[in-house]
C-alpha cells in the first residue's frame, strides 16, 4: 500500500529536529514528485511499464548522463534531496559541532529510526542505525559467545566482508567455518533448505544467510531456512544488503531474529548509513561491537556506540525513506524487475549468452549476471566501459564468472537498449 504523506509529514521526516530545511534549494520539487504518485492506481506490474509514472522519479536523481551506470548494486547515487540534505547537515554541524551535531541534529535520529522501522515492519526499539550493512552484520557475527570448535555455516557465495569476518574468528578463536555450494541459479527452494539442513551438525552455532546474493541477485528462501534452523536451535543472521528496499517484504515475511542492511544501495540514502534489526528478546544477549554504558544491555542503541560520528548521514536518509513509502515497495520491486527483464530476456536468447540468474520472479528482481561463452568477463566489462562508457561489475567465483548488471529507477530504457546492442557487438566482433 502506498502511504499518504502531506507537506508537514515530509518536512518532519526530511529534516527532523531542525529549523534549517527551508534553506535547502527547492524543497517543493520533492513534494511535486511525491504528490504525482498518490493519485495513481493500478497493478504494480502495469505501473512498472508506465514510463510517464517513472519519469518524475528519474528526475529525483542528479546523475552523470555521460555514462550508463549499471552497477547500482555496489553503491547507488542517493536521491538529490537526500544528498543535498547531507551537505546541508554537514555544513550546519561544522558551525559549532558540540551544539548543532549533538543537541540539534542528533535527536532527529529517532525519527529516522521510526521511519526505517515502518519500512521493515518492526518495533523502533528493535532497530539500530549503523554505518553500513557490514557493521550491522559483523555486530551479529561477533556478538555471540563462540568457543573453539563451534561451527558457523554459510554459503560459498556470501559477501567477501562477511566471509572475512568469519575467517578472523577462525584465526582468533578456533571457530570452524563451513560453507555449502548452491546451484546457479537456484530454482528449487526445498533443495536450498535441504543443503543447509544437511550441513548442520551438533557443533553448528550460527547460520549466515543472504536474502539476495550479491553475485547474481539470487533470492533465497529465508523464512524456510530460518524455521528449519529454529527447529534445530540454530540462530540465523540474515544479510539483507540487497533485498532491503528492493524487494517488497517486511520482517514477518522472513520470521528472522537478526537482519542487517545498507541504506546506500536500494533505499537511495547517502553513503554512511545502514540498519540492524535484532528481535527484542535477543538484544540483551548479543554483544555490541564497542562497549556501551552500564545499564544499556537491553537497549538497541547499544549497537550504535561507535564513538563520535556525524549525525548527518543517518538524518539525510529521511527523503529516501519517504520516497520508498510514497512509491510503495510493490511498485518499486515491479519496476526494478521490469528493468532487469528488459535487458536480460533478449540477451538470454542470444547465441553464447549464459544467464546465471533465474528469470522466475520468485528468485530474482533487479539484478542479474550473465556470461558470454568465449569472452573473458573482465575483458567484456573493459570493452563496455572503454568503448561505450557502460559501467558494470565483474563477478569471479570458483564456480562461475560473469558480468553483473544492476540498473536503477533512474535508468532509461534507451540506456538499456544501448547496453544490449553493445553486448551484441561484442558477440559479433569480439572485444579487442
Amino acid at each position: 500500500m502506498v502511504g499518504v504523506m502531506n507537506r508537514r509529514g515530509f518536512l518532519s521526516l526530511a529534516a527532523p529536529a531542525t529549523g534549517f530545511f527551508p534553506q535547502l534549494r527547492s524543497p517543493e520539487a520533492w513534494l511535486k514528485v511525491l504528490e504525482v504518485h498518490q493519485s495513481v492506481s493500478g497493478e504494480p506490474e502495469t505501473i512498472a511499464r508506465d514510463e510517464s509514472f517513472w519519469e518524475p522519479v528519474r528526475r529525483a536523481f542528479e546523475v552523470d548522463r555521460g555514462l550508463i551506470n549499471l552497477n547500482n548494486g555496489g553503491v547507488s547515487p542517493s536521491i538529490a534531496g537526500a544528498h543535498r540534505l547531507l551537505q546541508h547537515y554537514l555544513d550546519t554541524s561544522n558551525l559549532a559541532p558540540s551544539y548543532y551535531m549533538w543537541d540539534v541534529l542528533e535527536p532527529g535520529r529517532e525519527e529516522i529510526r521510526r521511519g526505517l522501522a515502518r519500512l521493515f515492519g518492526c518495533d523502533p526499539e528493535e532497530l539500530a542505525i549503523t554505518r553500513n550493512a557490514s557493521e550491522a552484520l559483523i555486530t551479529c557475527q561477533y556478538g555471540f559467545d563462540l568457543e573453539p570448535g563451534d561451527e558457523v555455516l554459510t554459503t560459498n557465495q556470501d559477501y567477501p566482508r562477511m566471509l572475512d569476518a568469519w575467517k578472523q574468528l577462525v584465526a582468533r578463536r578456533g571457530v570452524v567455518l563451513r560453507q555449502i555450494s548452491l546451484p546457479v541459479p537456484a530454482e528449487d527452494e526445498e533443495e536450498v533448505v535441504a543443503r543447509f539442513e544437511l550441513a548442520i551438525t551438533s557443533q553448528t552455532r550460527i547460520i549466515l544467510l543472504c536474502h539476495m546474493i550479491n553475485l547474481t541477485g539470487q533470492i533465497l528462501p529465508v523464512a524456510k531456512v530460518v524455521r528449519m534452523a529454529r527447529r534445530r536451535s540454530v540462530p540465523v543472521i540474515v544479510d539483507g544488503a540487497h533485498s532491503f528496499a528492493q524487494l517488497d517484504f517486511r520482517r514477518d515475511h522472513l520470521d528472522c531474529d537478526y537482519f542487517g542492511a545498507s541504506l546506500h544501495k536500494w533505499l537511495f540514502a547517502p553513503v554512511g548509513a545502514g540498519m540492524l534489526y535484532v528481535r527484542r528478546d535477543r538484544i540483551s544477549s548479543l554483544w555490541s561491537l564497542m562497549p556501551h554504558a552500564e545499564g544499556r544491555e537491553g537497549d538497541v542503541r547499544k549497537f550504535e556506540e561507535v564513538g563520535t560520528h556525524p549525525a548527518a548521514n543517518a538524518l539525510a536518509a529521511g527523503p529516501a525513506i519517504l520516497l520508498q513509502e510514497q512509491l510503495g515497495a510493490a511498485r518499486k520491486e515491479a519496476r526494478l524487475r521490469f528493468l532487469k527483464d528488459y535487458w536480460a530476456r533478449p540477451l538470454a536468447g542470444e547465441r553464447r549468452v549464459i544467464l546465471h540468474t533465474s528469470l522466475d520472479p520468485r528468485f530474482s528482481c533487479g539484478i542479474a549476471t550473465f556470461q558470454v561463452d568465449g569472452i573473458n568477463s573482465t575483458d567484456l566489462a573493459r570493452f563496455l566501459w572503454k568503448k561505450h562508457r557502460i559501467l558494470t561489475s565483474t563477478v569471479h567465483h570458483p564456480e562461475f564468472e560473469g558480468i553483473r548488471v544492476s540498473p536503477s529507477l533512474y535508468t532509461t530504457l534507451a540506456e538499456l537498449d544501448r547496453f544490449c546492442e553493445a553486448v551484441r557487438e561484442a558477440i559479433r566482433g569480439g572485444v579487442d
